[in-house]
């Protein structure tokens, strides 16, 4: 659906992107995620129109856009404002849009009718812009984009004004949403846990860069870089000794930890020196009075933090320049662990990664 070919942006002296490609299926949920600052807006607005690139080409539907302004794009745009029209009701929020169409005001009618039904508004017609929630404000923005028809649905942050019990409410209905409708949603977001429940596919964006493309399994378990590792939830960075890397392969000696190995998993390591070795704090465990396991490891509590369901324990590892982060759930007393006492931990002996420094 959307060809993104060697795309760069400039404003000034200063880069916002960076030569990008990439390219987003017909009916994909493609989330752009990254910190603030990293171009992923300035690529939503580019693909909508709103900007131009300096460079480069983007394609939709194998159409180039150069030239194209945003209302004869087959795109629409959801604001992270919503902009409601608080003195119009839903309905005539909803259909603002269509007046430059001249449908004819029964065919107006319908869509409107049929926008209500799918984000579950109907019946909130009458209702005024200012009368509303916030999750209802989110859907009539939705609405009024959906109401003409894109090919492409462009939401930048439209989540973000939520509080958190909406915005985790808003999140599924968003995703069962794309799937009812069946075209291409394209989300900006900085929230990593938004973009790994509602993906596709997510591009990771750093400097005007992107970092990594791939399924939300994929970019959780196999980071390309460091850099996407400590973006994408907790990690643990560890010191190795005699790293060798041979074809798919990797061996390793952690210090206090022992003799590991791995696979790379289809990615390139370019500088093998200055690769370097994680696992995720939710592979590591305690092991608890009577169990048996193998890799057993000594390590101290430093600090602990209890999150309900789950505690994590900060422990260190002697020969580990670093503090590991630890993940249990409390059904078996984590979050009674005193800081400062001894436990011993394991691992999976398939949990390692390797990326790049």
């Amino acid at each position: 659906m959307i060809e993104i070919r060697n795309v760069d942006k400039s404003f000034g002296n200063f880069k916002a992107l960076d030569t990008l490609n990439a390219t987003i299926g017909e009916g994909e949920f493609f989330s752009l995620l990254g910190p603030s600052g990293c171009g992923k807006t300035t690529l939503l607005r580019m693909i909508g129109g709103f900007d131009t690139p300096s460079s480069g080409e983007i394609l939709i539907g194998g159409r180039s856009m150069d030239g194209i302004p945003p209302n004869l794009r087959p795109t629409n745009m959801v604001f992270q404002s919503y902009a409601i029209f608080p003195h119009l009701n839903v309905s005539e929020n909803i259909a603002y849009g269509l007046k430059r169409l001249k449908l004819g005001r029964e065919e107006e009618e319908k869509r409107v009718r049929e926008a209500l039904v799918q984000v579950e508004l109907s019946g909130l017609g009458p209702r005024m812009g200012n009368q509303l929630s916030g999750g209802q404000r989110q859907r009539v923005a939705l609405a009024r984009a959906l109401v003409m028809r894109p090919k492409v649905l462009l939401l930048d942050e439209p989540l973000s004004a939520l509080d958190k019990n909406l915005r985790a409410q808003m999140q599924v209905e968003l995703r069962h949403l794309q799937r009812q409708i069946g075209i291409t949603f394209i989300l900006v977001t900085h929230d990593q846990y938004e973009a790994l429940s509602m993906s596709d596919r997510i591009a990771v964006m750093f400097s005007g860069q992107i970092a990594q493309i791939a399924d939300p399994k994929e970019i959780y378990q196999n980071p390309a870089t460091r850099q996407v590792a400590d973006f994408l939830g907790g990690m643990n960075f560890l010191t190795s000794s005699q790293l060798a890397i041979d074809g798919r392969h990797f061996n390793a000696v952690l210090p206090g930890i022992g003799e590991i190995s791995g696979h790379l998993a289809g990615k390139e390591i370019s500088d093998p020196s200055s690769a370097i070795i994680g696992i995720r704090p939710e592979r590591l465990r305690i092991v608890w009075e009577g169990e048996t396991a193998e890799h057993l490891v000594t390590a101290r509590v430093v600090d602990r933090n209890y999150f309900g369901e789950v505690t994590s324990l900060v422990v260190g590892v002697e020969g580990q320049a670093g503090h590991l982060s630890i993940v249990e759930t409390n059904d078996f007393g984590a979050d009674d662990i005193p800081v400062g006492s001894d436990i011993t931990i394991t691992y999976d002996g398939d949990a390692f990664i390797i990326m790049q420094g």
